[in-house]
């Protein structure tokens, strides 16, 4: 049996005994509640306030005007040099394909690529043919023309020969006469030379094969001096200034230096990035043609503050930047990022001479008071 469903039903039961049969003993009952009603809103009312002072123990209020202890350094601009850092390769100063003016079949033995060439040494030697031949008829037909022009102008000056006679006779003798320097520049053309001082990159023609007029004969690039070419974004672009310094380090480690000799004009329009151009010395031939390299381009130097980059915060708005003391009370100044350092940071920006905030200064707003303490390298 359970104990809860009897007693439920004995309550009910004297309610419905007092609503039926004594009602007035229920109304008295009912005034009576109303009557102590005030007196004991006035207690609970007093209760409360007991309840809601403060403690004698309790902790003081935080005083928002007392000074905030931070430690401050005391920091001096100094002249900082940055630069860009592009991702390029080496090029030739030259790389010339040198081919042939004549046609013909090659009678000289090929010189293997990698050989050292000086200029104007004999790459290739073509067959003159029937070239010998080709002079001596132009030759005679050249002694035939000056005999018809002397002739002609003997009977011009007579009357007994139109001027137009004489006309086509000098005509005659200066087609020969042309004829002649071409085949001459024909047979000069035989022999294939090389441009400049350089390496050759290819084997040059082999013997016995036909060259046709614009053939190519062999590459010849020249080594002794070599570009370094990187592509510049279009917003640092107009940084660099012309013949800067500037500095690559090899794939294999190797650093070299020179100073950028090109800039382009034009961007490429797929990247819209830039051409660079950067010349550096390589009498020794070590540096080969087209070895990656990472390139450094500096530029003018600026005034910046070398800081912990512990000292970076951010302000309600998302600005990066650091906290001051300025005359005892903290301020924001945004900054900006000039270069890493192993164990700093180099920042732009800031006052000639600024207080900055190192230690605390995450615990301050702009406009609150500061207790300053210095670090020891600045006192």
């Amino acid at each position: 049996m359970r104990l809860f469903p009897i007693l439920t039903a004995i309550v009910v039961a004297i309610f419905l005994y007092f609503v039926i049969f004594d009602r007035d003993a229920l109304q008295k009952g009912a005034s009576d509640i109303r009557e102590l009603a005030p007196v004991l809103t006035e207690t609970l009312t007093s209760d409360e306030s007991e309840v809601t002072a403060e403690p004698d123990n309790a902790l003081p209020t935080t005083d928002t005007s007392a000074p905030v202890s931070v430690v401050v350094l005391q920091s001096k601009a100094q002249p900082v040099q940055s630069g860009i850092i592009l991702r390029g390769r080496t090029e030739a100063a030259r790389r010339v394909d040198v081919r042939a003016e004549t046609s013909g079949k090659i009678i000289s033995e090929p010189i293997r690529k990698g050989a050292a060439v000086v200029a104007g040494q004999a790459l290739c030697e073509i067959d003159p043919g029937t070239r010998a031949a080709q002079r001596a008829e132009a030759v005679a037909r050249l002694r035939e023309a000056e005999l018809n022009a002397a002739n002609t102008t003997e009977l011009a000056e007579k009357g007994f020969a139109p001027e137009t006679a004489l006309i086509s006779a000098q005509a005659a003798l200066e087609a020969a006469q042309a004829r002649i320097q071409q085949i001459d520049a024909d047979i000069a053309h035989l022999t294939v030379t090389a441009p400049f001082d350089g390496m050759l990159e290819s084997d040059t023609a082999e013997l016995g094969s036909l060259i046709s007029q614009g053939g190519l004969c062999a590459t010849v690039i020249d080594l002794s001096t070599v570009k370094m070419v990187g592509f510049v974004p279009e917003a640092q672009i107009g940084l660099i200034a012309d013949n800067a310094l500037a500095g690559g380090r090899l794939i294999s480690g190797r650093e070299v230096m020179g100073n950028v000799t090109f800039l382009s004009r034009s961007a490429d329009p797929v990247t819209r990035t830039f051409r660079a151009e950067i010349t550096v010395d390589n009498a020794d031939m070590s540096i080969r043609d087209g070895e990656t390299v990472e390139i450094g381009i500096a530029l003018d130097s600026v005034l910046g503050h070398k800081l912990p980059q512990s000292v970076l915060t951010l302000d309600d708005d998302g600005r990066l930047g650091v906290r001051i003391a300025d005359h005892n009370v903290a301020r924001f100044v945004a900054v900006e990022v000039l270069r890493d350092a192993p164990d700093a940071v180099w920042l732009g920006g800031l006052p000639d001479q600024a207080d900055v905030i190192i230690v605390g200064q995450e615990f301050v707003i702009d406009g609150s008071p500061l207790k300053v303490s210095y670090t020891e390298s600045d006192k």
